[in-house]
């Protein structure tokens, strides 16, 4: 048996354990051999399923009507607990001794969303969800509030009983009141801890991460109220409550912040039918499905497109059907508009003057969400819809809205936001013509001898094999080219300034000479066209001073990495070098430390010892000589590098924007609220 999968000790417990509970342990020992089968992988995302899995049935309650709270808790000693004041899990027996709340906990595909009358759409897979947690953890205890008396199950692994007041575990079927309640009282509360054995060793449920998505399901049901608490012993974070009343639309403006709006919002709401074949009794049954869609949508002033779609109340980040069919109902709809103003500018580009899926979006803001029943989803972890027949639904409630609003005749259209976004889209269109006229005459050029790589570029002999650094700056480059090994390390300085990329148009970062040196010597190109086997090195590392400079450097080269060559970041294949912030001498010998605590730390405990030291502090990477720098930034064998992932990329975008854009409180805002993990969050 594997590790992480050893069943209950009998030695411990009590109680029946008979045919049924063996029956039971091996439905769900299913589960706990192939996690990745249903919640997508042992690793922090798998980890946080489990949560999202019980979250879902509180938000299910809700959006049934039957719920108006959820409660989230991370507890101190590593569990998690999600309450709500929806209905309640049915106490009743329902097979011999054994009661349904225990079965939704046991038995996969067991719970309420698999009939027909519960929910009418869904977000979580209550007995699928629930008894996935419950395979999934150590111990899990539910509370349930019903009939005028609160009643407790306990699980312990896997296993329904109680635990007494000694800590020893009775394997039982029955449940335990715990406490009364009023009549009208209803509602379920669970705590779970997960099996640290089943998940790798640095997985972790990230605070910010579900604080984020619980802001999303407030938009997505309107009038309910989240409320978020940290009772960790480290944490100082105060309880937070979510709630919006205005739904998607309110969730568009949350979006676009401070950004001067091109448009009022947009809002299209319809529905459509589809018929699908469903086995039922064991025969596959023709059944119609209802589907209702709600779209909310503006543009902005800027050159970045944010589509965020649901299915019910789950988060598409990868989008699926339903996003395609709005995508290409908007494209169209977009070009029939402009093929009718007859706009000047786009006359002389003839055949080009075609709007493209990139040219309608930019600046576009977007929520699409579809409620249907019995979704389809491409994945155990419902990341992209994959029922096909929600294309055409919400293409076809899509072009029907926003061509009424190009027609004026949608309630909120006006004239001159129809003119702006028509000269919105032909700026883009002229933009994306005239920079592949400009990248085409480059190509050429390159194929007339010229190599095309940029002059400032020390190359190495090795490729792809090699790995370019990114220097900040002639004064770090110097040391860099002499302590390099030529063979499979290249050096390209950043000289000027670093076009934002999350702000600029394309044809902008284009025309920026160190973005356009930075994807000449990578070599695989940029945007939708880059290609990741083209890549000339096999890793990037950017060498950018341990001060607020060099973080403002990584921030940039970072976003336009993420904006830009994205496949680098999930590759794995960009790192960022850790130089030390000063020099400790100690007679003949030198440490390094790579930040002001770790400074404090080795001084006071070399003052302990009485030794005697000089402390060098290093402003930049220039100051460095070319042993230090091979040392400490360079050689493989004592050098410090973090490797970057897209979500590192995604925080310094979000905190670059925050930090760098005009308006003041969201500045402020981020500082106070990220005032501990700030400066790690910039010093990626």
């Amino acid at each position: 048996m594997p590790k992480g999968t050893t069943r209950v000790d009998k030695r411990n417990s009590s109680g029946s354990y008979d045919a049924d509970d063996i029956e039971v342990l091996e439905g769900l020992e299913a589960v706990r051999k192939r996690p990745g089968m249903y919640i997508g992988g042992t690793g922090s995302g798998g980890l946080t399923h489990l949560l999202w899995e019980i979250i879902d049935n509180g938000v299910d309650e809700a959006s049934a009507g039957h719920a108006k709270l959820v409660d989230v808790i991370f507890h101190s000693d590593g569990s998690y607990e999600v309450a709500d004041d929806g209905r309640g899990i049915p106490i009743e027996k329902k097979d011999g001794d054994i009661t349904a709340l225990e079965v939704v906990f046991t038995e996969l595909h067991a719970g309420g969303k698999f009939g027909t009358g519960a929910y009418a759409a869904s977000g979580g897979l209550h007995g699928v969800g629930a008894s996935v947690v419950n395979a999934l953890s150590t111990r899990l205890e539910v509370e349930v509030d019903r009939k005028g008396s609160t009643h407790k199950l306990e699980f312990f692994n896997q296993l329904a009983g109680h635990f007494g007041s000694g800590g020893r575990f009775t394997a039982s079927h029955s449940l335990k009141k715990v406490g009364k309640v009023s009549s009208g009282r209803t509602g379920t509360r669970v705590r779970f801890w997960p099996d640290r054995d089943i998940f790798d060793q640095e997985a972790n449920i990230d605070y910010e991460e579900v604080r984020e998505r619980l802001g999303q399901v407030c938009f997505l049901v309107p009038g309910l109220k989240i409320r978020l608490s940290d009772k960790r012993k480290a944490s100082k974070r105060t309880p937070e409550e979510f709630v919006s009343k205005g739904g998607l639309a309110d969730y568009v403006e949350f979006l676009s912040g401070d950004t001067a709006p091109v448009t009022g919002l947009i809002r299209i709401e319809g529905s459509g039918e589809f018929t699908e074949k469903v086995p039922v009794d064991g025969k596959l049954t023709e059944v119609t499905r209802e589907c209702q869609v709600d779209v909310a949508l503006r543009w902005v002033n800027d050159y970045q497109t944010k589509v965020i779609s649901f299915v019910n109340t789950i988060p598409t980040p990868d989008g699926g059907t339903h996003v395609a069919g709005f995508e290409r109902s908007l494209t169209a709809a977009v070009n029939q508009a402009v093929a009718a103003a007859d706009l000047r500018k786009l006359r002389k580009l003839k055949d080009d003057a075609k709007a493209q899926k990139e040219d309608v979006q930019e600046g576009l803001i977007a929520v699409v969400r579809a409620v249907f029943p019995e979704p389809q989803f491409r994945g155990q972890t419902k990341r992209e819809l994959g029922t096909p027949e929600l294309q055409k639904i919400v293409g076809a409630v899509a072009r029907d809205g926003v061509k009424a609003w190009f027609d004026g005749v949608a309630k909120g259209s006006k004239k001159i936001h129809v003119k702006a976004i028509l000269d919105k889209v032909s700026d883009a269109i002229v933009n994306r013509v005239s920079t592949k006229q400009a990248l085409d005459n480059r190509r050429k050029a390159a194929q007339l001898g010229n190599s095309g790589l940029p002059d400032k570029l020390a190359d190495c002999r090795l490729h792809p094999e090699g790995e370019l650094l990114i220097v900040e700056g002639d004064s770090a480059a110097g040391p860099a080219k002499r302590a390099r090994d030529s063979a499979w390390q290249a050096v390209l300085p950043l000289r000027g300034k670093v076009v934002n990329a999350g702000k600029g148009t394309k044809k902008a970062v284009l025309d920026n000479a160190e973005a356009t040196a930075l994807f000449t010597a990578i070599g695989a190109g940029s945007g939708p066209e880059f290609d990741l086997e083209a890549r000339r090195y096999e890793r990037l590392i950017l060498l950018a001073d341990a001060d607020v400079d060099g973080s403002h450097i990584r921030c940039l080269v970072l976003t336009l990495i993420f904006h830009y060559m994205r496949p680098l970041l999930a590759g794995g294949h960009v790192y960022a070098a850790q130089p030390p912030t000063h020099a400790i001498i100690i007679g003949q010998e030198k440490e390094f430390v790579y930040s002001e605590d770790a400074l404090d730390d080795r001084v006071l405990e070399l003052a302990k010892k009485g030794r005697k030291y000089r402390v060098t502090r290093f402003k930049g990477l220039g100051e460095m000589d070319d042993d230090e720098l091979l040392e400490t930034t360079l050689d493989p064998a004592s050098r410090v590098l973090r490797r970057i992932t897209i979500e590192d990329a995604k925080a310094a975008d979000k905190a670059f924007s925050v930090m760098m854009g005009a308006p003041v409180e969201p500045r402020k805002d981020f500082i106070i609220r990220n005032s501990q993990a700030y400066g790690h969050a910039l010093d990626v």
